[in-house]
């Protein structure tokens, strides 16, 4: 009998990470021939698994929704994939099943019994995979586009901007992809610290195995009228996929995406040029006050809005400001730095944006996010004229991107375009694919330079209403480093 060669830890290391798609365990380096001798034996491989979450997408009987995924062409490790989004229920049924990298696919569904979905992508079709669902309401409270990317599910989420005031139906939607239970604990803090729950309310949250739950803010703090609040929700047990639905009467609804993670300087992308109304809600979780500078980094450069150049908010505390029409006629995105980069605070920051007037207004939101990294998309673009617009901002360095439209789901030729953006601007671009039909996917690639954080704006105007929605790009992480001396899994089916 063929005699086995024994495994090292690289070699099942290495395995795992490749399996599971997840960054190979390694020692801390403890200095700088350490850290360039862990370079030097790493190597970036494809993610071979991503898993995804969409929350439930209305309550109205007239909603109408798209949902779309994709994963880019010529992704790295090629060979054949399978991907499939189903009902997040015990039946679950499939509602899209994508088939090739490169090319987006796309399903419909109406009224409010269209479900909460999560998905898993393998093979080719794991690296880079990513959904979007996207609803239309023309009437009624919820009327509006709102729009969400699906995300991977997680234990810790920040939600500023959030509300409990009278006319505000701020709903968490909790989605459980596990088979087993999830238990959840939700916080709000206002701008006097936290806010005190019902007794029982917002702590120990069951979510059942595959299964959703929703969350009406208002009612975990009965009588407390927060015009401005910061949620944060996380897990005791299990992972869920998180996202707020925002309700407001007379200026419509959208969806409230997590924001980036706590740190001391933030971009919050995709501002449009026509925003009449933006209102800036930031939170500091640590146990320090943040003296924040406050930039809107426009397209001929970085300028501070004036009246509100530094912003101080004080520690566990929610503070707002109302930067009214910052962009005037320019689109953007703000930028918060510390006031003294030797006093630097970890914060959260999310933007309540609002088109439109009177009785025509819509609403959007734009929380801080991270940069595009090596490669991000996002999934549902329209390629009608006007529809969709690509912000592009580099907050600290000159930046070379590469955009890319795929083919639509009806058909059409993928098109792409090199875009340079200089230092503390915001550049736009409006990209499609030639004679292309149905939705399709925009993906950036940064090539030099940077970092770089993009958002896209989808406008889907409906009797005089600007309806539209905010969708910001996340590095897609399709890689992860694997030992280079550990490659050869060989070992592994002797």
């Amino acid at each position: 009998m063929k005699q086995r060669a024994p495994l090292t830890l690289a070699a099942v290391t290495a395995a795992l990470a490749a399996l599971t798609g997840v960054a190979a365990l390694t020692a801390p380096a403890t200095d700088g021939k350490a850290a360039d001798a862990k370079a030097a034996t790493a190597a970036r491989m494809p993610v071979e698994r991503s898993l995804l979450v969409c929350p439930g997408p209305s309550s109205s009987d007239i909603a109408e929704t798209t949902y779309t995924a994709f994963t880019p062409g010529g992704a790295a490790g090629g060979g054949k994939g399978s991907a499939r989004l189903l009902g997040a229920t015990a039946e679950a049924k499939p509602v899209l099943e994508p088939k090739e990298p490169g090319k987006p696919f796309g399903a419909t569904a109406s009224g409010a019994d269209a479900p909460a979905l999560t998905g898993s992508a393998d093979g080719a079709l794991a690296p880079g995979w990513t959904a979007q669902l996207t609803t239309k309401v023309s009437v009624g409270r919820s009327r509006g586009v709102l729009g969400v990317g699906c995300t991977a599910p997680g234990t810790d989420f920040w939600f500023p901007a959030v509300s409990t005031a009278k006319g505000r139906e701020d709903y968490v939607h909790l989605t459980n992809p596990d088979d087993a239970a999830a238990i959840v604990d939700i916080k709000l803090f206002g701008p006097d610290g936290p806010a005190k729950p019902d007794a029982g309310t917002s702590d120990g949250i069951r979510v059942d195995p595959k299964s959703t739950k929703t969350v009406l803010l208002s009612t975990l703090v009965p009588g407390a009228q927060l015009a401005d609040a910061t949620a944060h929700v996380t897990t005791r047990a299990g992972r869920v996929g998180a996202s707020v639905q925002v309700g407001e009467e007379g200026v419509g609804a959208d969806w409230l995406p997590p924001a980036a993670d706590p740190a001391g300087s933030l971009v919050l992308p995709g501002i449009p040029a026509d925003a009449t109304s933006v209102r800036l809600d930031v939170f500091v979780p640590g146990g320090e006050d943040a003296d924040l500078k406050v930039r809107l980094a426009a397209p001929g450069g970085s300028i501070s809005p004036a009246g509100n150049e530094q912003l101080h908010v004080k520690a566990g505390m929610t503070a707002a400001v109302d930067l009214k029409d910052l962009t005037r006629g320019e689109p953007g995105s703000l930028l918060l730095t510390p006031s003294d980069p030797k006093k630097s605070a970890p914060v959260v920051a999310a933007l309540r944006v609002v088109r439109g007037s009177g009785a025509k207004q819509e609403i959007g939101f734009i929380p801080a996010t991270g940069p595009v990294g090596a490669r991000a998309t996002v999934a549902d673009n329209r390629p009608e004229e006007n529809t969709t617009l690509l912000a592009l901002t580099a907050p600290g360095a000159d930046a070379k991107v590469k955009v890319t439209a795929s083919p639509g789901t009806g058909g059409g030729e993928p098109a792409s375009q090199e875009v340079t953006v200089k230092a503390g601007t915001t550049q736009t671009l409006s990209l499609a694919p030639a004679g292309g039909k149905g939705s399709y996917a925009l993906t950036v690639e940064t090539l030099s330079g940077g970092p770089v954080h993009a958002a896209r704006t989808l406008s889907l105007p409906h009797e005089g209403i600007p309806m539209f929605t905010v969708q910001a790009f996340s590095d897609d992480h399709s890689t992860v480093s694997v030992p280079k001396a550990a490659q050869d899994l060989s070992v592994l089916s002797r």
